[in-house]
Formats: structure tokens, sequence, C-alpha cells
């Protein structure tokens, strides 16, 4: 089955706690890729030990071959001791997502993952088996394109507990407001940040547990290609054009120069707009043949901080409105968070006079840094990348 997964999350911390006691790790291993959510016993630095240690050790074993007995075997003996409880406790939802498509979800005390198909919530059967005393719900599923799986930490649906809600938001009802949303085909991001949005205000701005996230939408591969920096040798152009068109996909071109070599090779014009929806942002332009066509660098530097925002976890309606505005850098931003799962860069190594600090070599050049923060940003949401410099 070629797919993608469209991912996303988000943690607020329990009121006046500076860490958070929930952790998310997301692993990716030839044949699969591994969501991973725990919540340490808690809140507080302790509770942000226990998860973090949950969610380390289940990664690196599981991306290892490990079996979930092996794993629940291996985190009961290792995990500190609560001196109050007297247990080494820390709660755990692991989704893995193979290739092929099939999957499974293994939970042990987080709340069930909600799996929404065709804008109604699923209730696929499972198994139960006993771990080292610890109770394990085994899922075993296909998945299909459209398929939205929300993982979360039991501040969710503890949300508006005593105020709004008697005795929280509950389950059933977090369900309803996940399917309604599904039902317009919404993005993983925007998806996660309602669900989110919505814990936060039912907690009146502040939260009465650590309250934590995960969206996974399945999709079909969305490949994007983007060409910035002319190359070192004029000689280079074609074989970089070639390189760059060959992908399917969206592309996407940064920088004036750029633009120039792939005009010339398409044989089309390059038509620039005068409108400045951002005063820090020059406009875009338009050539026939390709989606997005930027300035360079200081579109590339909005860009990347957007996507560093997204990552440290600032996703909030002020960011989707960001994110939607017109500017090349929103425009650029919006694709590479939700409309790409693999990002094939083609980069230019030809100094910039403008952009060069005297004896600095490239990879200390204003834009070969950006491109290498482009990169982390991206990996660090799950998309694959590739780059190929000239």
């Amino acid at each position: 089955m070629d797919m993608g997964l469209d991912i996303s999350w988000k943690s607020l911390n329990k009121n006046k706690e500076e860490l958070c006691g929930d952790t998310v790790a997301q692993i990716q291993t030839d044949d699969a890729d591994i969501l991973i959510l725990s919540d340490g016993m808690g809140s507080g630095v302790k509770a942000n030990i226990l998860s973090t240690l949950t969610t380390k050790i289940m990664g690196t074993m599981l991306k290892n071959g490990a079996t979930i007995e092996e794993c629940v075997t291996t985190i009961a003996s290792t995990l500190p001791v609560c001196q109050t409880r007297q247990v080494a406790y820390s709660t755990f939802s692991i989704l893995k997502i193979f290739k092929n498509g099939e999957a499974s979800l293994i939970e042990y005390d987080n709340p069930a993952a909600i799996i929404v198909r065709d804008g109604k919530v699923l209730n696929p059967s499972f198994t139960v088996k006993e771990v080292e005393g610890k109770i394990i719900r085994d899922h075993r599923f296909r998945v299909q394109y459209g398929d939205y799986y929300v993982m979360m930490s039991d501040g969710v649906v503890h949300a508006g507990v005593g105020s709004a809600f008697c005795f929280g938001w509950g389950r059933e009802k977090v369900s309803e407001f996940v399917a309604k949303a599904c039902q317009t085909g919404v993005s993983a991001p925007r998806l996660m940040s309602l669900i989110s949005e919505e814990c936060y205000r039912l907690y009146n701005g502040e939260p009465g547990d650590d309250t934590t996230v995960i969206v996974a939408k399945v999709i079909e591969p969305k490949v994007v290609s983007l060409f910035t920096g002319p190359p070192v040798s004029f000689d280079d152009d074609e074989t970089v054009m070639k390189d760059f068109m060959a992908p399917s996909g969206k592309k996407i071109v940064c920088g004036g120069t750029s633009s120039s070599i792939v005009a010339r090779y398409l044989g089309k014009k390059i038509k620039v707009s005068l409108v400045y929806y951002d005063p820090e942002i020059p406009p875009t332009a338009e050539i026939e043949g390709i989606d997005l066509v930027t300035e360079g660098v200081l579109t590339l530097n909005r860009t990347v901080h957007m996507l560093e925002a997204y990552n440290s976890g600032q996703v909030d309606e002020t960011f989707f409105e960001s994110l939607y505005a017109e500017n090349g850098a929103a425009r650029l931003a919006r694709i590479l968070i939700e409309d790409c799962t693999r990002l094939n860069l083609f980069v230019g190594q030809a100094m910039n006079p403008a952009h060069q600090a005297a004896g600095l070599p490239f990879d200390l050049s204003i834009r070969q840094r950006l491109v290498s923060q482009m990169i982390d940003a991206c990996r660090k949401m799950g998309k694959e990348v590739t780059v190929k410099y000239y």
C-alpha cells in the first residue's frame, strides 16, 4: 500500500508546571511508522522522567524488533518506584502502521484511541492480555486512505471536570467532537489544534492535568520538490533542472536567479506579482508548470521560523491565521506542514555576494543555514527528506 502519514501532536502542561508529564515519540523504521504516547504518574519533573524513560526504552526496543511483551517487562523492571505509591507507573499507547497497510494499536491505561473512517467513529475488536501484571489492549486492523487516529492522555477526557462537565469531557463527547471535525477532511495539524484548543477552553485556561493529543491521518504520498540557489557551474543548470523536474508532485522554486534558470529551461516567462501581502516578505511570481515561485532568503527565513514554531508546539488559532496568509513564506510553510510527506531539495552552492560574509565557506552562508534548518524541521515533523547539492 503506497501511503503517507500526516502526523501532529501537542501537549498542554498542567497549570503552574514547567515540565509536561506526557511524552511523545515518533520512530520510523524500514517497514513501519511508530507513534508512542506515555503519561507519567503525577505531574512535573517526576512524571516527565517516567514518561520520557518509557518512550525512550520502548522506542529503542521496538525499532530493534522487540515484542510488546519484552518492552513491558523491561519497563516494569527499569522505571523508578514511586516512594508514595510503591509502584513504577507510566501508561502508554503505541500505534504502529506498517508500509503494507497493516496496523497495531497497543494501549495500557491511557484513554482508548479514537479511530474515524468516513466521518464515523470505529470501534475495532481487540484482545486483552496480561503482561507483568499489566492489562494490555491489543488492536490489529488494516488502514485506509482518509483514516484518522487520535491518541490522547487522560488530561483530554478530564477536561472541564467540575465546571463545564461534572466528570470531564469524556471519551464519548471527545469522539463526537473529533468525528464532526473529520467530516470536513481536516488536516492532522488542524484537527490536533482544534482538540487542544477545546481542552484549553474547557479547563478555563488552567489545565488541571497534563494534556496531550496526537493525530495521525493516512494519506496518499505527497511529494514536494524545492529548488533554491544556482549551481556553482553554469554547465550544471541543465543537470539540476532535469533532476528537479523528474519527481512527481509539487514544484517550488525559491530565489530570483533560481527562477530565471527554471524559466529558461522550461521556455516560459516569469510573471511577477506586485502585491505585497506582507511588507516583510517579497511578492511571489508565476512560472507555468511550477506550483510556487518565491523570493529566496527572506522567504526561506520566515518559513523556517514558522516550521520551528510548529515543532515547538506553538500551534493555536493565531498560528493557523499566519499559516493561511497569502504571502510566499506562509504558502511554502503550509505546503510543507499540511501537504507534504516527502521533500526533495535541490540546492545550488554558488555564492551570493549579498549573503556571503568575506572568507566564510558555503556551509556557513545564510542560504545553506536556512536549508539545513528546513531539513531538521521537516524531519522532526516526520517528513522524509532528501537533498542534492550542485
